[in-house]
């Protein structure tokens, strides 16, 4: 079992900026990708950004140019930098990590709003 913890999510102005953390515990030696989803209310969960163990990264086009995801192995941990933040970036950010299984974690609100 892995367990993941969330942290960093917050009510931004337009323009400003966040960085997530999502901290793996556990059984988390088998854990290869990491990286966050979104979902905003009314839509579906979609993917922002992820990052393999050997560092293979993937975005989201909406957030291209705007968000940096980084991993640090030895800790199990994964960040995501968000800058130029907009009002549709407003979401649940869940953390999830992949072995065998797919983990999430619990979530944490991202409000972009002047």
């Amino acid at each position: 079992q892995v367990q993941l913890v969330e942290s960093g999510g917050g009510l931004v102005q337009p323009g400003g900026s966040l960085r997530l953390s999502c901290a793996a515990s556990g059984s988390r030696f088998s854990i290869n990708a990491m990286g966050w989803y979104r979902q905003a209310p009314g839509k579906q969960r979609e993917l922002v950004a992820g990052i393999a163990r050997g560092g293979n990264i993937v975005y989201a086009d909406s957030v291209k140019g705007r968000c940096t995801i980084s991993r640090d192995n030895a800790k199990d941990t994964v960040y995501l930098q968000m800058n130029s933040l907009k009002p549709e970036d407003t979401a649940v950010y869940y953390c999830y990590a992949h072995d065998t299984v797919l983990y999430w974690g619990q979530g944490t609100q991202v409000t972009v709003s002047s």
